[in-house]
């Protein structure tokens, strides 16, 4: 600080040199002037126009701090721009007077500090410099010696501004991340100012640390926050440390040192705190990841982490100075933000100190460039808007059936459908409200490609009215495990939310309600919150595929008639025939017969008869008249044999594709089967022409067709890829061994089709799985074979049982063998960023993680498990499996608490949750093992429970484990078999006197109320039959079962704890409701009914 623009200092060290005798300037705090008592509160006020410093604070900490280094303290602006809704404090520092301005209360990020940045300059037009001063979080390397308290100056290096919007930029293949968004630098006034400064602190030092401590020792009200912590509390830990949640403070997380990071200590000679100057990282995020952190530190030479710097994006000539609180790392530091916030101050004080008035009054005035900083204000609030937006679909749900729509507009044969879409019956639908058009088909007949072709009707048709609401699904056998009924409901939500122009009120609440405790809305929520969000649409429609294929037939199709009586929407469903149950739920039904129309097949054959290789244009041996003549005869005989299955048509075309001769082309003609079990022959055919091939493209063709058919989910060419690759006993993945995806689809002939969009590659139709799985002997890989089989007719069940068998373990030691590699033997990623780069770089590590059981399980009883105990016998690379196991990206709630507990468990954990008896003996060591807790505080038992294992339970149950123990939510075993619905497993522990009915979890939920919950009433009616179990216990909201069932409309389950006559009909909760008061409320009529009589 120089001394003509000090007003007031104090000598105070005269340091002897060689050549000169330098002064040592210490700023003396002055208390800020204020009118006195009795005075008038307007004097000393001046005119907005006067202002030309502004600074903004984003915590209150922040802003006391920036007060109390004021030389005077002025009153409040007699005007303020209507619009301004900034809590400001004006005054002066030097011969500067200034406006500081503090975001409201409880808001952050890049977009609420350009609206406050906006407002003060509405009201303060003459601003012509702004500061940003407040905390931020480090980012210490061995360059730079960043420790808590100092300070760091945004200044611009390799061509960026100071400072870069890190969470906005773009992702190229093979490139690392580049950020696109930058702050523009600092005007030239606070450049040359931050120069000088900086050289006279090299000379002589600063006295940021004796600033500090002179306005503590005159305001002692401040001191405790405000002041320097012991350095003892300044601890930098390793980045592979991660704090523990729930803890309050740090020490647990390196109780030996040896997570910490060893420096030495400052002494007399360095300036403490340090100031440093370069880049600042900005986002709409709190930095809380170490490795992240180092990762942008190595790249981009970044010094300090914040929130708010990057919402004055590209237009405002703005300095950041930012005090050092913490290590941007999951740690938590409080109690150094109030002295780094002080030290932030002193420095901007110091700085402004440097600055001539005259200097500041030939910049710019802000005001000029306001709308610019507007435009920018509205792309900010947009993106923010879209980014929290997505947060709350993605936390809703992930699933989604775009690809699956696109997939199938592809592969449509252009003109085919028209037929529906031109129906009185479609047309009856199109044009009422609330019908159900229920389109029912036999296996093949082209129903998913016909509710694509709706879908895309409706989409199209009304394009540009934005008040009709369009949602649909595609319900997939291999996708049982993610198509409950909660999820579909969920993807139905989030396609209409989405649709919406502005996103509605209800799903933030909905996500609000839960995001604090991790937990996730129940089905009655979801399905409430997608009514209110139909009913802002003026007319909706839903479209499901294959309704039959979906598990939650019994509750989902009452929910899209709840929808329909509250929002008048339109159904369209397509199945086979399962009317009768469709009928007596959803609203208006009418039936339409779905067979594939002649006049489809045909447009079909006509498009593809050309590659045929014998009907090909480029053969010129044959005429074209010859070649129209056998098109022609083609189409007839296929469109007379298929029998309205679509599928069967394109089977038999495709069983011509290789004939050569026209000998050979007509017998193949005139033997394509026909009748009732026409596909069935066809299957047999395609597989006879497989077996057919060469020994290594026939061996390809099994080994693919055989892996997708016992798969426990669809896979993605790179799964699969990646699958055929694996040879057991090898430790890497060889990239050598990796299969062509076109040759794979080629050697299948026909069998398998991939979707371009998603990856995904599949079984052609739902049949062709069936198919293969009750034909497994024929397809089981076979290195060699003399003569290929005929068509398959004839099924020994047996045969078929054990050739199954012998296909799931043939995908278990692929799964063990890939997860034993040795890239998992590091274990548990530390942080969700390496974890996602382990799923980029391992294809085939999820799908792995989550089946591997699922195959052992179903592997032939004589296969040996001898790789299995050694997989889970390694606690490295089974904590690795675990981590994808248990972290799943469906989960993203809590993934930090998934990934705290699954480090924890152990081989016996893990072949608990997979059922896989064979291998539990041999890893027990003891009872030590059997009661031992993962991070969860769950034991082997609970996740034997929680899957429904029962015969590795009764083994469990005979160690004589714990039964009543409780988790860290406060669930028994008992609790989490009656929440999942598993029957056999309740009666099991049911049958152990010693097993608690009534124990409460951490929500006071017992594990009755759980079971009436999830709608489990053989669950229900087994808890019931315990004498003492208490039908009205209460929760901690003093809901009883009763209420529970009530709430959600659980007529037959009401009526089972009715029957008891022991339930209280009038037990109240904390807010006075009765059953029969939430029944009335949520129009359960038919509930009402049962809790007068």
């Amino acid at each position: 600080m120089s001394l003509k623009h000090c007003r007031s200092s104090k000598l105070a060290s005269v340091i002897p040199h060689p050549a000169l005798t330098i002064l040592t300037i210490h700023v003396a705090w002055r208390r800020p002037q204020a009118p006195p008592v009795g005075e008038d509160p307007n004097h000393g006020r001046l005119d907005n126009e006067k202002y030309t410093v502004g600074c903004i604070c984003t915590l209150t900490t922040e802003y006391v701090a920036a007060q109390v280094f004021l030389d005077q303290e002025h009153p409040p602006p007699e005007f303020t721009a209507h619009h301004d809704n900034n809590s400001c404090t004006l005054g002066r520092i030097g011969e500067h007077n200034i406006a500081i301005a503090v975001l409201p209360g409880g808001e952050y990020g890049t977009a609420s500090a350009a609206r406050v940045a906006r407002d003060m300059f509405h009201t303060f037009p003459n601003i012509r410099i702004e500061l940003m001063v407040g905390i931020g979080g480090g980012a210490p390397t061995s360059r730079h010696d960043i420790r808590l308290g100092d300070v760091v100056v945004s200044e611009p290096r390799a061509g960026l501004g100071g400072v870069f919007q890190y969470d906005l930029g773009k992702k190229i293949q093979d490139q690392p991340f580049r950020s696109t968004g930058f702050l523009a630098p600092p005007p030239p006034v606070l450049l040359t100012a931050i120069s000088g400064l900086r050289a006279k602190y090299e000379i002589h030092g600063h006295t940021i640390r004796e600033d500090i401590e002179a306005i503590l020792a005159a305001n002692k009200k401040i001191r405790r926050k405000y002041g320097r912590p012991d350095t003892t509390t300044d601890r930098l830990y390793n980045s592979d440390v991660i704090h523990s949640p729930g803890e309050a403070s740090c020490p647990s997380c390196s109780n030996d040192g040896l997570g910490l990071i060893l420096r030495t200590a400052r002494v007399e000679d360095d300036d403490d705190p340090a100031i440093h100057y370069g880049l600042i990282a900005s986002a709409n995020q709190l930095m809380k990841d170490a490795k992240l952190r180092d990762q942008y530190a190595d790249e981009n030479d970044v010094l300090c982490f914040e929130m708010e710097a990057a919402g004055l994006l590209n237009h405002l000539p703005c300095l950041v100075i930012r005090g050092i609180w913490d290590y941007s790392d999951s740690h938590k530091n409080k109690e150094w933000q109030g002295y780094s916030a002080m030290a932030a101050a002193a420095y901007s004080k110091a700085l402004l100190s440097q600055i001539p008035p005259s200097k500041v009054r030939v910049e710019k005035k802000i005001s000029e460039i306001l709308p610019s900083i507007q435009q920018d204000i509205a792309v900010l609030r947009h993106k923010e808007n879209s980014r929290e937006n997505k947060i709350v679909l993605d936390w809703l749900t992930v699933v989604h059936y775009a690809s699956r729509q696109s997939e199938c507009i592809r592969t449509r044969q252009a003109g085919t459908g028209l037929w529906l879409l031109n129906s009185p019956e479609y047309q009856r639908w199109l044009h009422s409200n609330k019908r159900t058009l229920f389109c029912a088909g036999i296996p093949g007949a082209g129903k998913t490609t016909l509710a694509s072709i709706v879908v895309q009707d409706i989409t199209s048709r009304f394009e540009k009215e934005k008040n009709v609401g369009v949602a649909y699904l595609y319900c997939d056998f291999q996708q049982q495990g993610r198509q409950n009924a909660d999820n579909l409901l969920a993807s139905l939500l989030r396609q209409l939310a989405q649709g919406l122009s502005s996103f509605p009120d209800s799903m933030q609440t909905l996500y609000a309600s839960h995001k604090k405790e991790g937990t996730r809305p129940s089905l009655n929520d979801i399905s409430r919150t997608l009514e209110s969000v139909a009913a802002m649409y003026s007319r909706v429609f839903v479209e499901v595929d294959a309704l039959d294929e979906s598990k939650c037939r019994s509750t989902f199709p009452s929910h899209l008639s709840s929808l329909q009586v509250s929002t008048s929407a339109n159904v369209f469903a397509t199945s086979r025939p399962i009317r009768d149950d469709v009928e007596e739920i959803l609203e208006s039904v009418e039936t339409f017969q779905i067979s594939a129309n002649s006049e489809d097949i045909e447009n079909y054959i006509d498009s593809h008869t050309s590659e045929l290789r014998l009907l090909h244009e480029k053969n010129l041996d044959l005429s074209k008249e010859t070649k129209a003549e056998y098109r022609h005869e083609i189409k007839t005989i296929i469109t007379s044999v298929v029998d309205g299955v679509f599928l069967l048509a394109q089977l038999h075309l495709e069983s011509l594709i290789d004939k050569t001769t026209l000998y050979s082309l007509n017998k193949a003609v005139k033997k394509l089967p026909a009748g009732g079990h026409a596909l069935n022959q066809a299957y047999g055919e395609t597989l006879g022409r497989i077996r057919s091939q060469s020994n290594d493209l026939r061996y390809l063709a099994e080994r693919v067709l055989s892996l997708l058919a016992c798969a426990e989910r669809l896979l993605t060419t790179s799964e699969l890829r990646e699958a055929l690759a694996v040879r057991q006993g090898s430790a890497i993945l060889d990239e050598n061994k990796r299969e062509c995806t076109s040759i794979i689809v080629s050697v299948c002939a026909g069998l398998v089709t991939v979707d371009d969009k998603t990856d995904i590659i599949r079984l052609v139709h739902d049949t062709t799985r069936k198919y293969l799985r009750t034909h497994m002997s024929y397809i089981k890989p076979q290195k060699s074979r003399t003569t290929p089989d005929g068509p398959m007719e004839d099924d020994n069940m047996q045969e078929e049982e054990v050739a199954m068998a012998d296909a799931h373990r043939t995908f278990r030691i692929i799964c063990v063998t890939y997860l034993s590699f040795n890239v998992f033997e590091s274990g548990f990623c530390q942080t969700t960023a390496e974890f996602e780069k382990r799923l980029q770089t391992n294809q085939l590590y999820e799908h792995a993680a989550h089946n591997w059981g699922h195959h052992a399980r179903q592997a032939s009883a004589k296969a040996s498990c001898r790789i299995v105990i050694e997989f889970l016998k390694n606690s490295r690379k089974m904590i690795a499996s675990s981590q994808a196991l248990l972290m799943s990206t469906e989960s993203s709630w809590h993934p930090r608490w998934k990934q705290e507990f699954s480090r924890r468990m152990t081989g016996l954990h893990l072949a608990a949750y997979f059922g896989i008896e064979e291998v539990m003996d041999p890893l027990f060591k003891g009872l030590r093992d059997a009661a031992a807790r993962d991070g969860s505080g769950r034991t082997p038992l609970f996740y034997a429970c929680m899957n429904g294992q029962a015969n590795v339970v009764k083994l469990l149950l005979a160690r004589g484990t714990n039964f009543n123990a409780k988790d860290d939510s406060g669930k028994t075993a008992l609790s989490h078999a009656a929440r999942q619905g598993h029957e056999a497993v309740v009666k099991l522990l049911l049958a152990v006197d010693v097993v608690g009915v009534d124990i409460k979890d951490n929500w006071g939920h017992t594990p009755l109320r759980l079971a009436v919950e999830k709608r489990h009433d053989d669950i229900v009616k087994l808890l019931l039959a315990r004498e003492k179990v208490d039908v009205n216990a209460k929760d901690l909201w003093g809901h009883t079962p009763l209420r529970s069932a009530v709430e959600r409309g659980h007529e037959d389950t009401a009526k089972l704890l009715l029957a008891t006559e022991k339930v209280d009909v009038n037990a109240k909760d904390l807010w006075g409701q009765t059953p029969l008061s939430r029944a009335s409320r949520n129009r359960h009529n038919t509930i009402v009914k049962l809790l007068r009589a």
